[in-house]
């Protein structure tokens, strides 16, 4: 994290087509040091840059001299548009931000909404804002010294890896959902997302290795594996499929994958049905939500295949879940419990015990964010 790897972008290849609503992209990443180590399971850390587009109308929302100079750790004195290009979290809406806001303001909206106990309204009323629509709606004014006392350091963004190093030594890929929406007639864009996507080939990018410490596919060859990952949750069952390819496990593998379309967003799927049709993939599992009048998740299909679902797990497979940790994982951690119960004959206590058992064991793993 404090000593990353600059490095060059060397794929950046859409995965959705264009008549998809969305713009996930693989992007790829010359690894030339050997130094340089990674394992499947493990994420990536990214260290981006504002857009100058964001860094002009937060530096317009502010007020503030964009060449006075300030000092910051590392860099020591740089220009204010430099440091709020690629040190400062200038978008994201931080309590600090809000209170700050609220306090010079005088804003009896946001005394109501930061009160304790308030947090979905909070959640509800954020939901699109960036710090410069907060900070143009109440065209609050401050000093630079406390604007800079308010304002986090610039954070790298983590993303799952979604290649095996055994499989592409000298690269480590992602699979990343590009962040662009409109807010009240503005366009908004995530940070790290569309740097990759739109500006990422012109510069070096700083890259870290964020191990993790039990997210990996099974040691044992023969063990099976469970792997539910809709949308980019898709990223390390990719990598853990390379994986136990290139050291020749032959234990089943079963993916679950989900997303809206299959004709505009199966992403990776020629790779997905090689690995199918040449036997590493032994099943998989598909649910397009907006292909049929009733909407299908990956969490129907973990009901819809208990019998099965049940007997890989009493045959000792692993079990993983990568993705939104808010809804799906929630949903499919249900459904398992609805399987166990259903399959395995047990109470509610029975069933917790179960799945709290598989945890222990580290054969219930979760990816999520």
């Amino acid at each position: 994290r404090n000593n990353p790897l600059p490095t060059r972008m060397v794929t950046n290849r859409p995965l959705n087509h264009q008549s998809s609503a969305k713009d996930v992209r693989q992007f790829a990443f010359a690894v030339d040091d050997p130094a340089f180590g990674y394992q499947a399971g493990d994420a990536l850390g990214v260290w981006p840059r504002n857009g100058e587009g964001a860094v002009d109308e937060w530096l317009g929302a502010t007020g503030l001299d964009p060449e006075a100079t300030v000092t910051l750790d590392g860099p020591g004195e740089v220009s204010l548009r430099a440091a709020a290009r690629e040190r400062l979290e200038i978008l994201r809406i931080t309590p600090e931000l809000l209170c700050f806001v609220k306090d010079r303001a005088g804003s009896h909206e946001l005394d109501t909404l930061l009160r304790p106990g308030n947090t979905t309204n909070l959640a509800r009323w954020l939901w699109g804002r960036q710090s410069m629509d907060l900070l143009a709606e109440f065209g609050i004014r401050a000093d630079l010294d406390e604007w800079l006392g308010v304002l986090r350091p610039l954070a790298p963004r983590l993303y799952s890896i979604s290649s095996s190093p055994k499989a592409t030594p000298d690269e480590v890929h992602l699979t990343v959902s590009t962040v662009r929406y409109e807010h009240r007639g503005k366009q908004r864009t995530g940070v790290c997302s569309t740097f990759l996507a739109d500006r990422g080939h012109d510069v070096d990018i700083p890259v870290f290795v964020q191990r993790s410490t039990h997210f990996r596919p099974p040691s044992g060859p023969d063990t099976p594996m469970i792997m539910i990952g809709p949308g980019t949750g898709i990223a390390p069952f990719r990598a853990f499929l390379q994986e136990r390819r290139e050291l020749g496990h032959t234990g089943p593998n079963w993916l679950f994958f989900g997303e809206r379309h299959a004709a505009s967003d199966f992403y990776y799927r020629d790779e997905l049905e090689d690995m199918r049709d040449d036997g590493l993939l032994d099943r998989l599992d598909t649910a397009f939500s907006r292909d049929q009048r009733q909407k299908i998740y990956v969490q129907d299909l973990m009901r819809r295949y208990a019998h099965d679902l049940w007997t890989w797990l009493q045959d000792g497979a692993h079990l993983y879940v990568c993705g939104d940790a808010e809804r799906m994982a929630t949903d499919v951690d249900r459904a398992l419990h609805d399987v166990v119960r259903g399959r395995g004959h047990l109470d509610d206590d029975g069933a917790r015990a179960y799945v709290k058992r598989l945890s222990a064991d580290r054969r219930y793993l979760r990816d999520v964010y």
